[in-house]
């Protein structure tokens, strides 16, 4: 339940998972593949890889980001490839509700490494706030019952949000304030910008 995953398992969720919407019917089985691949490698690989490098400059004392001061850079970096891969997608002939979580999620992370400045919240729970914000935005916009997918996201998030309680890397306020960013942002987006671009 990597956060860094959630864009690419949304990517597969709404491309292999969800049959019978236009996202499985009406793209072909190439493109699924390729903007599933270029989504993992720029929100997942690439950003990790990052933190890899950072560990190894002796920037970050290690991969877990549990101190609050560590979480600076990888979040910025992380920010850049989000924006960046929202840039490399925005010409791409596929689903624009595809690049509205992919630039929900580079605001979220923006928004998580300016907050993290001054107070310590839990990325993971940002991811699946996010995860569920686009679930069910996309759920009521294209008229298609997803209610088991974000039942089960719901659950999954109390079970990341114990967690990260029961192994002490957050407060149960940094908790459910990272829920609450990531399910805010990318409902507040899909929602928004319903009228002026969508599916």
């Amino acid at each position: 339940m990597h956060p860094l995953l959630m864009a690419t398992y949304l990517c597969l969720l709404f491309f292999f998972g969800v049959k019978n919407t236009v996202y499985d019917y009406l793209t072909p089985f190439e493109t699924k593949w390729r903007i599933s691949l270029i989504v993992f490698f720029f929100s997942f690989v690439f950003p990790l890889l990052n933190i890899y490098i950072l560990v190894k400059l002796k920037k970050i004392p290690n991969l877990m980001l549990s101190h609050q001061q560590d979480r600076t850079y990888p979040y910025f970096i992380t920010t850049l490839f989000y924006f960046g891969l929202f840039y490399l997608l925005m010409d791409v002939n596929i689903w624009n509700s595809v690049k509205l979580f992919i630039i929900g999620g580079a605001i979220s992370i923006l928004l998580t490494t300016l907050i993290n400045l001054k107070y310590k919240i839990s990325a993971h729970m940002v991811g699946i706030g996010g995860a569920l914000g686009v679930l069910i935005s996309v759920s009521y916009l294209i008229q298609f019952n997803m209610t088991p997918y974000y039942i089960g996201t719901i659950i999954i998030a109390g079970v990341v949000g114990f967690a990260r309680l029961f192994l002490k890397e957050h407060k149960p306020s940094q908790v459910y304030l990272g829920f609450l960013l990531g399910l805010v942002v990318q409902t507040s987006l899909f929602f928004g910008l319903q009228k002026i671009i969508f599916i």
